[in-house]
């Protein structure tokens, strides 16, 4: 809670002081923890945006945004860390400048932020973020444009995040599934990815040469969707294969990875399910 004396340029310097204090003890937590540096770091709108594709933009006019949903910037990732503390003495003059005329009751604008899913990114108003940080406000209001995107920007939380969601949305490039199969298809490898749309690709070749025509991308995807992934899962479900996989679409890149590995044929008979029922826990990529 913002202290209060009753002396607005103090109370502002001793606002700016505790939040630097509480920057550089964050900053030394997640060095003996060991952390990735991301994970403090404001995230930047532009690398988001390009990770999960723009595909429109929507204004949404004044509204009143929790403080603590603002997780990045436009252009100002180096002078805040993720929860707008100042990282350094070079935004103190405005800062306090700010905050001591809040304090003395002046009004002050609505700032603007970019929203991304759940999260929103400071286009103007970084000071005002951080001074309501201080304060432990609970809104802002702000003038919000939305950005509507290829794939969800859910589960980001710092930069390499971003990988796994690039691979997503060029893999929903090259495999335009749509609702609810491209929400069942999410992966924990970035690189399973491009192995997976390689695998859908192949299936879609074969489908072409069986029925003597070509299938486009959509199609191929439809098809592989309802002809190959949903009764493949549930015949690894019934037959108990992997149990401790929840995840469908990691059980199916498991499973179809392994049958050709190991009888090198792109069928699903007795004899591939005995082989993988011994399949041992797949170790991740480090």
């Amino acid at each position: 809670m913002a202290r209060d004396t009753g002396f607005p340029d103090a109370d502002a310097e001793n606002d700016f002081s505790r939040l630097r204090r509480r920057a550089e003890l964050a900053r030394l937590a997640a060095w003996f923890t060991r952390q990735p540096r991301d994970v403090t770091t404001v995230l930047p709108f532009d690398d988001v945006v390009r990770a999960v594709g723009r595909v429109s933009e929507r204004s949404l006019g004044l509204q009143s945004v929790p403080v603590d949903a603002i997780v990045g910037s436009v252009d100002r990732t180096g002078d805040f860390d993720r929860y707008f503390r100042p990282t350094s003495a070079r935004v103190r003059a405005r800062w306090q400048r700010l905050a001591a005329a809040q304090r003395r009751g002046e009004s002050v604008p609505p700032i603007q932020l970019y929203k991304v899913g759940s999260m929103y990114f400071v286009i103007d108003g970084h000071h005002r973020v951080s001074i309501a940080i201080a304060r432990s406000d609970a809104v802002i209001d702000a003038y919000v444009t939305e950005i509507l995107t290829r794939v969800s920007a859910d589960g980001i939380s710092g930069r390499s995040d971003l990988v796994l969601k690039d691979m997503r949305r060029l893999f929903l490039s090259r495999v335009p599934l749509a609702g609810r199969q491209a929400e069942a298809i999410a992966l924990e490898d970035a690189e399973d990815y491009a192995e997976l749309a390689e695998n859908i690709e192949a299936w879609g070749f074969r489908l072409s040469q069986e029925i003597g025509e070509f299938v486009g991308r959509t199609e191929a995807a439809r098809r592989w969707f309802g002809e190959e992934f949903l009764p493949v899962v549930r015949m690894a479900r019934r037959a108990e294969i992997l149990p401790e996989v929840t995840s469908d679409a990691e059980l199916y890149m498991r499973l179809a990875c392994e049958r050709y590995r190991l009888v090198r044929k792109h069928v699903w008979d007795d004899e591939v399910i005995e082989e993988l029922r011994t399949l041992p826990r797949r170790r991740r990529r480090g």
